[in-house]
């Protein structure tokens, strides 16, 4: 009998890593995750062991200025991680095998008072600046106004994109139709590959604060809208012979309402297209004991959709969660900032004795 973890890739999953920590990955790559995922937050935690305190050091001695130390730290943990996951990049010819590199939340900070287009022409030349030079690194746009107008250029330059933050189909949607018009824009579909990352569970905590008269659907509502959204998706590039897969991804996985057994979310959303899970959930996983089997095309009871249909407007959820975590996105950078600025003197200081 496979592990549980080995069932879920067994029914059709495809697991990366919601983490760069190269500790982690080294423990769960032998389980079968085949790529990763990195953001703000995941950097931060991990400066805050400590373990990375020597490479600190030698880029502080050098008289690099913060910001620009915090993304050569993102860049080296993620290219520490693609070299692990580039032999499944080159045994699948491109179709598995990614990191995710998120580009700068700080354009989404109200305070910067940007505009949408220069947002737009910001994430366009940093997805070719970070892009540049690497075979499986994801470039991870957000579906805002100003990222999903960056798509259809950053496709048409051959740019490998994760779209991040999407809430809803309509979201969703929007951002396929940029890249997909951008994808024709190149020279050939070859290595074209874009995926969409759907959160999950942050729909559901949204329902239970403001639409607390659901009752077949409560909690609910976050796998329909993702099964919807994958349908949706295996629907539109069927037609289109692409060589590679264009892939939903599972996002905002991990359950939030107390008393929720930890797979809630990826037990219903086995077999096909990929999750994206926190270690530990993966622990959760791999401790339930349990044997996975698809049930990505199982739609929940009619009585659940009815309900969601009739009491739920996906685009005022859209609408409330986007502007949500708009308000949250650039938090985990600035915490960041602060963690290292903090660390440098620290270290100035040099060990207590």
């Amino acid at each position: 009998m496979p592990s549980p973890i080995k069932s879920m890739i067994q029914a059709g999953s495809t697991l990366w890593l919601d983490s760069v920590d190269p500790e982690e990955l080294a423990k769960y790559e032998p389980m079968g995750i085949t790529g990763a995922t990195s953001n703000p937050k995941i950097v931060h935690d991990l400066i805050d062991t400590g373990r990375f305190d020597e490479r600190l050091s030698k880029l502080i001695a050098k008289g690099i200025e913060d910001e620009a130390l915090a993304w050569m730290l993102t860049d080296h943990l993620v290219r520490e991680a693609q070299e692990r996951f580039l032999p499944v990049w080159e045994k699948t010819k491109g179709d598995d095998g990614y990191v995710s590199f998120e580009l700068d939340p700080l354009l989404e900070d109200p305070d910067l008072k940007l505009t949408d287009a220069d947002r737009t022409q910001r994430y366009i030349d940093l997805g070719k600046e970070w892009s540049s030079g690497h075979k499986n690194r994801m470039i991870k746009v957000p579906a805002t106004p100003g990222g999903i107008g960056a798509l259809e250029e950053l496709a048409a330059q051959g740019v490998c994109l994760n779209v991040t933050l999407i809430f809803t189909q309509h979201q969703y949607e929007q951002a396929r139709d940029a890249i997909w018009r951008g994808a024709q824009n190149r020279k050939s579909l070859d290595g074209f590959k874009s995926v969409y990352s759907i959160f999950i569970s942050r729909v559901d905590v949204y329902t239970h604060k403001n639409i607390p008269e659901l009752s077949a659907a409560q909690g609910l509502v976050g796998i329909v809208n993702a099964k919807r959204t994958w349908r949706a998706n295996e629907a539109f590039w069927a037609d289109k012979k692409t060589p590679l897969r264009q892939q939903i991804v599972f996002a905002s996985t991990g359950v939030k309402n107390e008393g929720d057994p930890p797979d809630k979310y990826v037990c219903l959303l086995v077999g096909d297209d990929i999750q994206t899970n926190p270690p530990e959930l993966m622990d959760a996983i791999e401790e339930s004991g349990k044997a996975y089997h698809k049930t990505i095309d199982q739609m929940q009871p009619q009585a659940v959709i009815d309900e969601i249909d009739a009491k739920i407007d996906m685009r005022q959820v859209e609408r409330e969660l986007l502007r949500e975590g708009i308000a949250k996105f650039a938090d985990p950078q600035k915490k960041l900032l602060k963690l290292i600025g903090q660390r440098r003197e620290q270290l100035a200081k040099g060990p207590k004795s």
